[in-house]
């Protein structure tokens, strides 16, 4: 299987935001155009538009999962149900490895002042932030998840 992980890293070191990276390492996967994903989740970067809340790879994460879960029918409570569940329990892996998913939280953990406006990237900002790590994990965590899908198809 791919390094989903190396590909959203890959994609936020080309200045792409931390939501924009996770949902975008697996456009390919889902047959998706990646310009489109990365136009769709542009406004989650900066924990949701600069809010500094729910980190971006927490969203782009969820992105996913509703790629890989969320195709069916409005009135199937237990596949929206096993959705949700799923989105809790990556979200609260994502806690357990970070100490949790607000993206003011995880910069301040960082020595990092938050700013709602987007900064400069460049070598200094890349050497400073933590989200690559972010980035890599919330991928790293979908592509289990993928991979436990095929086994219970096989």
């Amino acid at each position: 299987m791919e390094d989903f992980g190396e590909k959203a890293v890959e994609f936020f070191s080309k200045g792409y935001n931390c939501s924009q990276s996770t949902a975008a390492a697996f456009a390919e996967y889902f047959s998706l155009d990646e310009q489109e994903v990365l136009r769709s989740m542009a406004g989650f970067g900066g924990g949701i538009g600069g809010q500094r809340e729910m980190c971006g790879a927490v969203t782009g994460m969820i992105y996913v999962l509703g790629h890989l879960l969320g195709n069916y029918d409005p009135h199937d409570t237990a596949s929206k149900t096993e959705l949700y569940k799923t989105v809790r329990a990556l979200t609260e892996d994502f806690k357990k490895e970070f100490g949790t998913t607000n993206c003011r939280e995880l910069l301040l953990k960082a020595s990092i002042i938050p700013k709602p406006d987007p900064s400069q990237r460049n070598a200094e900002y890349y050497r400073k932030r933590p989200c690559a790590h972010f980035v890599r994990k919330a991928a790293e965590l979908v592509s289990l998840k993928i991979s436990e899908n095929k086994n219970k198809l096989t």
